[in-house]
C-alpha cells in the first residue's frame, strides 16, 4: 500500500515514523531572497533531514522570460520533478529552513500537476532540529522517476486572468506580501519593480498567518479570523500573489487548512504587475 500523507501538513513525529519508507520522498524547498546573500543549496549540503533531496524552484521555471521562477508547461515541470526522483507513486514531505517559507510553493506546484500525495512539515527545518532529530550532511540523488502530470489550470492565474477577474469576474485577489510593501511604503528590493500593490487586492502578509517563534502555521481558529479580517469569508474563488509567487503559496496552503483547497496563485505576482509601466497600481489601504 502506498504511502499517504493524512493532510496538507504533517508534524516532525509523522515524518520520524515513515523516515525510510521507500515510497516517501523528502524535499528541502527552501528558497532565498537575492539580497539575503545566502545560498540554500549551500545550507542544504550543511545539513538536511536524512533522505531529503535539494529542490531547486529554478530548475523547474521558464527559460524564456525575466520574470522569476515562472512555471513552465505542466509536460516540461513534471519532467523536471521526476528527475529529481519524484513520481506518482510516491507521497512527498516538503520542507524549508525558516519553519514556513518557500515550502508551499513545491506542496502547490505538486497540486497543479494533479500530484495530491504532498504535504508540508509544520515548522520546517526549524521543527525537526528542535525535536532533536538527526541531520545529514552532503547531496542525496535519487534515481529518476515519472511523474504524470493531470494539469489543475484552475490552480493557477496568468496576469490577463487576473485582470479578466478584477475587471468583473467572482475572484477575489490577495496579497501575501507584507503590509509595509503592499503600502508601497518601501522601494521594491527588485530593479525596476514599483512600490504598491494591484487596485482592489486586499492584503493578508503571509507571516502574520505564522507562529513568530516557531514558524508553524497558526492554529484553524487563528486562522480562520485572520481570514475573516482581510475579508476572505470563502477562499473558493481567491487568487494568491505575492512578489515572485512564492509565498503566495503560503495562503493557498492555510486555505486548504481550513477546508478550501483550491486557492489560486498568479504566478507573474507583484514582479510581473509592479513591472509593468502599462499597469494601473495603488499605494496605501486604497
Amino acid at each position: 500500500m502506498t504511502l499517504t500523507v493524512p493532510g496538507p501538513l504533517v508534524d516532525v513525529d509523522w515524518l520520524a515514523r515513515h523516515l525510510g519508507a521507500p515510497d516517501l520522498r523528502i524535499a528541502d524547498a527552501s528558497y532565498m531572497l537575492p539580497v539575503w546573500d545566502r545560498d540554500a543549496r549551500r545550507e542544504y549540503a550543511a545539513g538536511h533531514i536524512p533522505g531529503a533531496i535539494f529542490y531547486d524552484i529554478d530548475a523547474v521555471a521558464r527559460d524564456d522570460t525575466p520574470l522569476p521562477h515562472m512555471l513552465p508547461s505542466p509536460a516540461r515541470a513534471a519532467a523536471a520533478i521526476g528527475a529529481m526522483g519524484i513520481g506518482d507513486g510516491h507521497a512527498v514531505i516538503a520542507y524549508d529552513s525558516f519553519g514556513l517559507f518557500s515550502a508551499a510553493r513545491l506542496w502547490w506546484t505538486l497540486r497543479w500537476l494533479g500530484h495530491d500525495n504532498v504535504a508540508v512539515l509544520d515548522g520546517g527545518l526549524k521543527a525537526w532540529k528542535a525535536a532533536g532529530r538527526p541531520l545529514e550532511s552532503g547531496h542525496v540523488d535519487l534515481p529518476p522517476a515519472t511523474l504524470t502530470p493531470h494539469p489543475r489550470p484552475e490552480l493557477y492565474r496568468t496576469l490577463e486572468q487576473v485582470q479578466a477577474e478584477l475587471a468583473g469576474g467572482p475572484g477575489v485577489l490577495v496579497d501575501a506580501r507584507d503590509a509595509a510593501r503592499f503600502r508601497g511604503e518601501v522601494a521594491d528590493f527588485r530593479p525596476g519593480v514599483r512600490s504598491g500593490h494591484v487596485r482592489g487586492a486586499r492584503n493578508l502578509g503571509f507571516g502574520t498567518l505564522l507562529d513568530p517563534e516557531t514558524g508553524r502555521l497558526l492554529p484553524v481558529e487563528q486562522l480562520a479570523a485572520r481570514f475573516r479580517d482581510a475579508g476572505l469569508d470563502s477562499a473558493d474563488k481567491a487568487t494568491a500573489m505575492c512578489g515572485s509567487g512564492v509565498t503566495a503559496c503560503v495562503l493557498a496552503l492555510a486555505a486548504a487548512r481550513l477546508g478550501h483547497a483550491d486557492m489560486a496563485v498568479y504566478d507573474g505576482s507583484w514582479t510581473e504587475w509592479g513591472g509593468r509601466q502599462d499597469l494601473p497600481l495603488a499605494t496605501g489601504d486604497d
